[in-house]
Order: structure tokens, then sequence, then C-alpha cells
């Protein structure tokens, strides 16, 4: 309810979303070659192929989605905000028949945390929902999750309806194992954030911060109501009349509406009647006057009160102030402050996302298309280590935000000179490219100037000028 009518809630869970997955997390395989015995040839050959292999298959809308609504990337959207917003949310995979357009079975179902449930019947009742149960074999059953004597999780129970939906077909609970007894590839992901131990259900992203949210969109809300009121040009007339008389008739139309009527047309018939109308002159009697209210809206507190219930709602967020309301107002220093530590927050969060779906969905991917022959790795189903050692990657995504490209370029050339990271990884973190891509994209265009007359003499040295002295202006100790 929050998301649909806060527009802080909506922003925080946005902004992560924008930050965390943006328009989807990409797939860059990198393989152990040492492990496997490959040359850096083979092996960057091997990742081509099998990154071209997964793009054939997370970029169709048919060929990965049981609903066939969004690609890969969508969904990876979907997920996060869902599991922002309902504490949790479950990616179920499915088999479907292969056509000649589509070479995989491998399709992936997402489920709204709230269709996991405990099963009627099989647990104790409450006003609220079906939560703690014991299933047939013995096991526990924790809102929808079976757990084992060890508290490990067996398995998720899947309803086919919402609760409190109004439908047609009877509710039926579908018992899904969480891995498969002959493959243990998982059936199942569920993707959350745990806080606390034995925790087998998510909590929303915004559940510490409900009540301040709660409070600013009714503060908002009454601040808007004001505004509209004051925007009505109201006028009271003050009389000594007698009180036992009839109140005061409504007043009539202005003297001039839209297509100009005569002024005539709208003298008032009764002397209970008042007319406003542009230029008029009108009497009144020897007890009445006319007085006008003047609200002061909006109140003279209201910004500085919702900048300060946003900043603690950002601190418990770990999203600051001028990224969750889109202000940047202070000096780079501040700005640049702010980004760092919403980044700290949003790259820990892609991590989770990635090992709670994307890694495993590449694992399961890779795993049919080694068995049907499309992608070649030998030992992959005879060794572990070997397998690991097929699956590694990197999933790229949204990079952070340059706030002075000269300072930062100048800072990133030092760090790769010094040998503090390499080239690849300064070109992930600044504009989430390929790094050899771009080597060899560079030498075609070299190679291409030169035949035109071009030149490819080596850009001046970078210098930021008098930029620290533009950033001690307006610095705020």
């Amino acid at each position: 309810m929050l998301y649909m009518a806060s527009p802080v809630a909506t922003s925080a869970i946005k902004t992560t979303r924008t930050n965390v997955v943006g328009v989807g997390l990409k797939l860059k395989s990198s393989i152990n070659r040492e492990v496997l015995g490959m040359t850096p040839d083979a092996a960057k050959a091997w990742q081509k192929r099998t990154e071209a292999e997964f793009e054939l298959w997370a970029s169709k809308k048919q060929a990965c989605d049981a609903t066939g609504v969004n690609n890969f990337y969508g969904m990876q959207q979907l997920a996060l905000m869902s599991w922002l917003m309902s504490g949790d949310v479950f990616a179920v995979f499915k088999q479907y028949d292969r056509t000649r357009t589509e070479p995989y079975q491998l399709r992936i179902h997402l489920v709204e945390a709230d269709r996991i449930s405990t099963p009627f019947g099989l647990g104790v009742e409450t006003t609220l929902s079906n939560l703690e149960g014991k299933a047939e074999n013995g096991n526990r059953i924790f809102d929808g999750v079976e757990v084992d004597e060890q508290g490990r999780i067996v398995a998720y129970y899947v309803r086919n309806t919402y609760p409190y939906e109004s439908a047609v077909q009877q509710t039926e609970w579908t018992r899904v194992e969480a891995y498969g007894k002959r493959t243990g590839l998982p059936n199942i992901l569920q993707i959350m954030d745990s806080e606390r131990p034995d925790q087998y259900r998510g909590v929303t992203y915004l559940a510490q911060v409900i009540e301040p949210l709660l409070q600013i969109r009714r503060y908002t809300e009454s601040e808007l109501m004001a505004a509209l009121v004051q925007s009505f040009f109201t006028a009271w007339v003050k009389t000594n009349s007698d009180q036992n008389e009839f109140p005061l008739n409504s007043t009539v139309e202005a003297a001039s509406d839209f297509y100009g009527s005569v002024a005539g047309d709208s003298v008032p018939t009764s002397e209970n009647e008042y007319a406003m109308e542009p230029g008029g002159v009108l009497h009144l009697r020897p007890d009445e006057e006319v007085t006008f209210g003047n609200p002061n809206v909006p109140t003279a507190g209201f910004k500085d009160f919702v900048h300060t219930i946003s900043g603690l709602i950002g601190a418990a967020l770990e999203i600051p102030k001028e990224i969750l309301l889109q202000e940047f107002g202070q000096s780079y220093s501040a700005s640049r402050a702010a980004l760092l530590m919403a980044w700290a927050a949003f790259k820990m969060r892609r991590k989770w996302f990635v090992d709670d779906l994307c890694q495993p969905t590449y694992e399961v991917f890779l795993a049919e298309a080694v068995a049907r022959g499309r992608v070649s790795a030998p030992g992959f189903f005879s060794d572990p280590a070997i397998r690991a050692a097929w699956c590694g990657a990197t999933w790229i995504g949204p990079v952070q935000g340059i706030l002075d490209p000269v300072k930062e370029t100048k800072a990133a050339a030092t760090v790769a000179t010094k040998g503090w990271k390499t080239n690849e990884q300064i070109t992930i973190e600044m504009g989430g490219g390929n790094f050899e891509d771009n080597v060899e994209q560079l030498a075609r265009e070299n190679e291409m100037l030169l035949a035109a007359g071009g030149s490819m003499s080596e850009a001046d040295d970078l210098d930021d000028g008098d930029d620290d002295d533009d950033d001690k202006k307006g610095e705020k100790d």
C-alpha cells in the first residue's frame, strides 16, 4: 500500500531496483582455466560461445519465461521489486517442449510470496492465515516452507490462488522439492534477505520504516488538501440579521462566463443573493461585512519535516537522503559521499541477488546446454570441482555514476598504473564494458584513422585545473 501511495516508499524501492539491476545483469563467463587445463585463447573462445548460447535463451520471452511476459533481464527487475515489497519471491524451474527456434526446455516461473503458504488441514489455522503445520512425513512447515528435523529446507508449498481471492477454482497446493533427487539441481529458488537465524521467510524492505512513511504520507495529503481548499476564493458575509431567518441563498455565476455573457444576465434577483464579478461595485446592508479567508499553506515547516524524516528513513534503508529524494544541492564532496554510501548497499544487494537467482539459473541452464551437446564441457557431470570451474561467471550491471569525469578518470588511471586494479576491473566499474573488446575495437578504429590520413597521437594528460577551488566554494563543514 505504501509503495502505491507514498512517493518516498516508491523512490526507495525503484531507486534500489534501478541501481542494483537496471536494465538487467549481463552474464560474463569467467571459467577457471587453470583447473580445466585450457590455454587463454581456448578459454576465451569457450566463454564467448557459452555467453552467446545463454543470450539466445535469456533474450527471448518465450524461451525463458514460463508465462511469456518478460525475458530474463525483465524477470530480474520483477524479482527484485517483488523481493523488496513482499520480503521474498520464488522462481520455479519448469520444462517446456523444445521448438526449432527455442532449443532449450528450461523455463522460469516467478511466484508471488503470497502463494507460498501452509496448506489447509496441515497446520494450525488462525484469523490471518495458516502459518505453522506438519507435513505427512513428519516434517514441520513454517508458512509454506517445509524443513526436516535438522532445520534444512526440503520443499515449498505453492498454492494456485492468492489469499482472499474470489476465484471459481478450488484452492490447491503443490509440493515442490527444493532440489532434484537425481540431479541435485534446484527445482525452486527463494530470493530473500535473512535477518535472524532459523528465518525461513523474508521481511519486506520497508518493514522498519512503515510508521514514518505512513506519517509522511498523511502529512503530505493534509497539506495538499489545505492547498486545494485555499485555491477556492472563499468569502464570508458577516451579518446581524435574525438567526431564525433562512440562511443565505447560493451565489449566482459571475457576470462574464467563458462565452462572454452580458453582465445584466447575472444580476441577483433576491436581496439574499450575492455575486462576485470583475470590477463590480455592490452595496451591502448596514449590518453586513465581507471577510475573506487567507490560510498560510503550505506550512512553513513542511519542507524541513519531510527532509528530516526522509533522512531517518534513508538511514534505515541505507539510501542517503540526497538519493532517496533525488536532490543534489550540496558540494561535490558531499554528493560523492552520498553516492559511495548508497553504492555500498547496492553492491551488497546485487551480490545477494546474483547468488539467489542469476548464478543458480545459469548453472541449471549450463547443465542442460552441456547435456544436449550445445556446449562442450568435459568432466562437467563427473566431478563437482570441474563443474564449478566451468560455471564460473561474473554478472555485470549498472555502474556508479560519475560526478566529475576528469577527476575520477585521472584517479582510475593512477590506480591502474600502480597495479591496485586491472584495466578490466576499471572498465567494468566505469562503464560496464569489456576491456578486451574495447582494445580490439580501438585497434580497428586506429587502422581506419590511419587509412583516412588521421592522427593517432596520444591524448594530453588529464588536467583538472581549478576544480579543487570550485569544490571548495560552497563546501559545508
